[in-house]
């Protein structure tokens, strides 16, 4: 019978830890979107920053990897 509570506790403990950290998660969230909306407010195109954002955490093989294939499929597509 302990061994069931304290296995319950434990499991409410890790599940407390789960709805903070969303809640977190969220804050952040919100605040992510707060700046792209300032960015917006000051004329930046946001759809870009984000491209960039999301370009700046691949790592550098990735990205040439990346680009290589656009500017095949451009080059396919008469784009380039």
């Amino acid at each position: 019978m302990a061994q069931g509570s304290i296995a319950a506790d434990e499991l409410r403990l890790l599940i407390e830890r789960i709805e903070r950290l969303e809640e977190e998660k969220k804050a952040i969230a919100d605040d992510v979107r707060d700046v792209y909306g300032e960015a917006k407010a000051r004329g930046y195109d946001t759809k870009t920053m984000r491209a960039i954002v999301r370009l700046r955490r691949m790592e550098t093989h990735d990205r040439q990897e990346a680009d290589a294939l656009l500017d095949t499929y451009k080059a396919a597509l008469g784009l380039a």
